[in-house]
């Protein structure tokens, strides 16, 4: 006689593929790009990583970077761009908006009454020393969010090597060649992309 197969839930369980998490309204879109504009004071990228990778989960390393790559080629400012990429793409045209205002509306006001209250002591040497000191800040994060996210390359279908070595010639492009930014990305994204094409036209022939 052969025995029934054991029907328990706790045993199934780990087999299941857990929802992957996701912005449950339209509200808590808006209040999470909200709290991250109120966060971002000169290093957005560094909290964008944050919130969305680390405590939301809405995005994995892979994704933030896929994504923040196409905020950085588009025009306009790169979480701008992101906040509509992200909501358009749980809400649509509603999301895209909701999570703009979220960025936008109170960080707006909060900038005009500071540009009024910052007319007044621009000229003070405290004032002009305490924004050299956030500037320095500001760097720092926007370095150490890129070395966080040089982990997520390791699986990106370029290579490693070539994704530090696009990383280097950029880098030395722009901090000591001074070269503009729009022929950096016409030129080294270009030829990333290049590359790209042919590495997954390699493995489309070869998957079985």
């Amino acid at each position: 006689m052969v025995e029934p197969p054991p029907n328990n839930a706790d045993q199934a369980t780990p087999n299941r593929i857990l929802p992957r998490p996701a912005p449950q309204s339209l509200r808590q879109l808006f209040w999470a790009f909200n709290g991250l504009a109120l966060q971002g004071f000169g290093g957005v990228v560094a909290i964008a990583q944050r919130e969305l990778v680390d405590k939301q989960q809405w995005l994995t390393r892979e994704e933030f970077v896929e994504d923040w790559a196409v905020a950085q080629v588009l025009p306009g400012p790169n979480v701008v761009n992101l906040s509509l990429m992200i909501g358009d793409r749980y809400f649509g045209m509603r999301g895209g908006m909701v999570a703009l205002a979220g960025m936008l509306t109170i960080p707006m006001l909060i900038v005009l009454l500071m540009a009024g209250l910052f007319a007044g002591v621009s000229d003070s040497p405290a004032v002009q020393g305490a924004l050299r000191g956030m500037g320095a800040v500001a760097a720092g994060m926007i370095a150490a969010t890129g070395l966080r996210l040089f982990a997520a390359l390791k699986n990106n279908v370029l290579g490693a090597p070539v994704c530090w070595g696009l990383a280097a010639m950029t880098f030395v492009a722009i901090a000591f060649l001074r070269t503009p930014l729009i022929w950096v990305l016409l030129v080294l994204g270009g030829l990333g992309t290049l590359w790209a094409f042919r590495q997954l036209g390699r493995l489309e022939r070869n998957a079985p």
